[in-house]
């Protein structure tokens, strides 16, 4: 079946450590959860994929030859509600411990990095042409702005870099309900 539909709206963004493969990932019922919500979003989401190419091409421009030579694959969205803990999954040498009542985030010292990749999973609902999951594995790499102004809500714009999922080099896993009458009938999987 391939219908086309006007898709509408924000959704949903959810993060969880990840260190498997595409067909490792949880089932979409593990993923969307409270607990895993990165925070409500403000200015929806977006997904970025560019390829470069590299083009071999004789002097005369009579034949030629192109090739992708790297593709690069980025999920950005506005964190609106956010607390320290969501600071350290947008960067990776950041520390939190809590006492008492009091939760400290330290930031820096690339001493302090980690290579902990997470899955973030954008979850677009639609009861009428069926809901959209986009899912990448990767982290924040573009840092963050924390800006606290007189007349609006502070909103830290995050940038994830997609890094490969599968031996394949899957990027960006992408899923659409066809039928949203038909919703029941599958698993809830989101495994390739």
């Amino acid at each position: 079946m391939n219908k086309e539909s006007i898709v509408l709206g924000s959704g949903d963004l959810y993060c969880v450590e990840f260190e498997g493969t595409a067909a490792e990932m949880p089932s979409d019922a593990v993923i969307e959860t409270e607990k895993n919500r990165l925070g409500h979003i403000k200015g929806g989401a977006s997904i970025e994929y560019t390829p470069s190419f590299y083009e071999a091409k004789d002097d005369m421009g009579k034949v030629s030859k192109l090739i992708v030579t790297e593709e690069e694959a980025l999920l950005k969205s506005g964190i609106m509600t956010w607390c320290g803990t969501t600071l350290q999954k947008l960067c990776s040498t950041a520390r939190v411990t809590e006492t008492g009542n009091r939760r400290v985030v330290k930031i820096g010292g690339i001493g302090n990095a980690t290579s902990i990749n997470y899955l973030f999973r954008f979850y677009h609902k639609d009861e009428q042409d069926g809901d959209i999951r986009v899912t990448i594995v990767g982290k924040n790499q573009a840092g963050f702005t924390i800006a606290f102004t007189k007349e609006s809500e502070t909103v830290i714009d995050a940038e994830f870099k997609a890094v490969p999922m599968d031996k394949e080099g899957t990027l960006i896993v992408y899923e659409e309900m066809i039928d949203p009458a038909a919703e029941g009938e599958d698993d809830g999987s989101t495994t390739p």
